[in-house]
């Protein structure tokens, strides 16, 4: 996939999942007023945040797809990263404060002071949730298929609310039934959830931004094609490093000491175009040819 589609799909996610914020917010507002739900105005809020958790995706999407320029002479791609960091931040605190308000709520017992919610507040709550997770799962999927880590950041900003939207669940139907603790109870479950999401997705943006190496599925993968070009004799080293979330490579391989240098020229053209065209999440391959020399002792795998 093109760095062109890789940003029209993100673009294309990011787009429909604010529209359906921005709706669900108004929805959910709107029943928490009428059905007397506090967790639910707050929920509403917290879908509202979302809105604002997208924009922070398209622009991380929009600047990591421009191309290299004097300045960045080796592309923007982690641009992306600094755009799940700052999510990952933003996730972090939403789970502190839904964590906060859960035990202020049962330690001053506030909770006690709740209004008995009416039925449209349930409906809202139970509509949140099939909708937020639908979008978790949505924007997930994308995610996963770009390789994205603004977007797979976003996507648990979605089931982080859908997480709350339960939350505002069991605190409707506690106080319906008399029991209004419930409703902090399932804040502190909830803020443990969304603590351990943003903790995952800063630490997958910071490896990106560390140069760590590309997962070892791939990396077997390169090897073994590297391996089966015609003239490569050996491989002598393989590196890999994440750039956002491109990949660079870098492989010596070991041809033939006699070969015309014209030769050993194409036969590393063939290794640094097959791989390229073979794995599409690498950016750039360097190759570097050393004479072969059977009596050596194979060299160790790095």
């Amino acid at each position: 996939m093109q760095i062109n589609d890789l940003e029209k799909t993100a673009l294309k996610v990011s787009v429909i999942t604010i529209l359906m914020n921005a709706v669900l917010t108004v929805f959910k507002l709107l029943a928490g007023i009428f059905g007397k739900s506090y967790a639910l105005i707050s929920d509403a809020v917290h879908s509202a945040s979302d809105v604002f958790s997208t924009v922070i995706v398209i622009i991380g999407v929009k600047i990591s797809a421009k191309k290299a320029d004097k300045n960045h002479p080796f592309g923007h791609e982690r641009f992306e990263c600094v755009a799940a960091i700052l999510l990952a931040v933003v996730l972090f605190a939403t789970g502190v404060g839904i964590g906060y308000s859960g035990v202020s709520n049962i330690v001053t017992g506030e909770y006690k002071n709740f209004s008995v919610p009416g039925i449209i507040a349930l409906v809202a709550a139970a509509v949140s949730i099939v909708v937020k997770e639908g979008m978790f799962w949505y924007t997930y999927i994308a995610a996963k298929k770009i390789n994205s880590s603004a977007l797979k950041a976003d996507a648990w900003h979605h089931r982080s609310d859908a997480l709350s939207s339960i939350g505002s669940l069991v605190g409707v139907i506690g106080g319906l039934c008399g029991v209004k603790i419930l409703d902090s109870i399932a804040c502190i479950v909830i803020c443990v959830f969304i603590l351990k999401a943003a903790i995952q997705i800063f630490l997958d943006a910071i490896k990106k931004m560390t140069d760590e190496a590309c997962d070892e599925d791939t990396e077997n993968g390169i090897r073994e094609y590297v391996q089966s070009c015609e003239g490569v004799k050996r491989i002598d080293k393989l590196l890999t490093r994440m750039f956002g979330n491109r990949i660079y490579v870098i492989v010596e391989i070991a041809c033939e000491r006699d070969l015309p240098l014209y030769e050993a020229h194409e036969i590393a053209e063939n290794v640094h175009k097959g791989i390229e065209e073979k794995f599409q999440t690498v950016k750039h391959v360097t190759v570097h040819v050393n004479p072969y020399n059977f009596e050596e002792p194979e060299p160790d795998d790095i």
